[in-house]
């Protein structure tokens, strides 16, 4: 039975998951929107939050704590200057996640995690593979034909050879 298991273990050693954490969560506040599976982005964002939570108050206690997991300079700087007072009126739900599909390789589940509050930035929109378009000109855009044109002027070439394939036959035979 799963009962009572606090967290996803991501199918990695303690240090590994940690590790993935920390990065993770420093990199989602630096691009603030990072694209991942939606286990991983469940498991940044219970972290997330909680940081935002303990950098709307700043003071040292508060930094030091939130530098155990985000340990770039600027990034925390940026945290506590610019995301946390952002969300000073907001008691919680800080992140969102947006459902883009699944991953070609895996199936895996990918989504958006986003800090909330980017409603003047759209969403990166899926593009659809285009086919190869070739960029050489065919024999056709070189002469000027058309298709039909061009099927016409090969079945006359083609009654104009079986032709002459009979008339040598014939002469063959006499």
């Amino acid at each position: 039975m799963k009962h009572r298991i606090g967290y996803n273990r991501i199918g990695r050693k303690a240090s590994q998951r940690k590790a993935l954490v920390k990065n993770m969560v420093t990199q989602l506040y630096r691009h603030e929107r990072i694209r991942t599976t939606k286990t991983k982005a469940l498991e940044v964002r219970r972290k997330a939050e909680k940081l935002i939570s303990r950098a709307k108050e700043d003071s040292v206690h508060n930094r030091r704590i939130v530098a155990k997991l985000v340990q770039d300079k600027e990034v925390l700087a940026k945290l506590f200057t610019d995301i946390a007072p952002g969300f000073s009126d907001r008691p919680g739900g800080y992140t969102r996640i947006l459902k883009l599909g699944y991953r070609k390789g895996d199936s895996a589940e990918m989504v958006l995690l986003e800090l909330v509050g980017r409603e003047g930035q759209e969403a990166p929109r899926r593009r659809r593979a285009r086919p190869a378009v070739n960029t050489e000109p065919s024999q056709t855009e070189v002469t000027g034909e058309t298709a039909a044109e061009e099927s016409v002027a090969e079945a006359a070439e083609r009654a104009a050879s079986d032709a002459e394939v009979e008339a040598e036959s014939e002469t063959d035979e006499k």
